[in-house]
């Protein structure tokens, strides 16, 4: 499954683990493919930097260069021809999303998930993501 993760799942992941970092650990496992976009990847390194600035001994950098290297980049552009949402700073996530052909972006972010079904893009929290897609096929 090719699937979107928006900044918070990212961030929870690394730096504290829980359910978001369930998904990355299957994503490193082979079980999803992560597609992001040079946009999203910059915005990846740009608050991981910020996070790792507050937490001692946490290097953002390495995960930012597995991401690069193995993650699906796809050339999607930062907006989207017609705004969707409330937060203009969603849109790198969807037109990612629609650029790949990826069903699913994995949010916290009540704006997101407020346009969830757009163009066939569903947008879930991460619990609902892993209890749906990673717990019902532990493999």
């Amino acid at each position: 499954m090719r699937v979107v993760l928006d900044t918070n799942v990212v961030m929870s992941g690394v730096f504290f683990g829980g359910v978001p970092g369930q998904i990355l650990t299957a994503w490193h496992g082979g079980r999803v493919t992560l597609v992001v976009s040079p946009s999203i990847l910059d915005e990846y390194r740009r608050v991981g930097a910020l996070l790792a600035a507050q937490y001692e001994g946490v290097n953002f950098e390495p995960f930012a260069a597995l991401l690069a290297v193995h993650a699906e980049v796809v050339d999607a552009p930062e907006h989207l021809a017609e705004p969707v949402g409330e937060d203009p700073a969603d849109q790198k996530f969807l037109a990612c999303a629609l650029g790949a052909g990826a069903t699913c972006v994995v949010s916290g972010d009540w704006h997101l998930l407020r346009v969830s079904g757009w163009q066939g893009i569903e947008v879930l929290r991460p619990r609902t993501f892993v209890d749906r897609y990673l717990e019902a096929d532990p493999r």
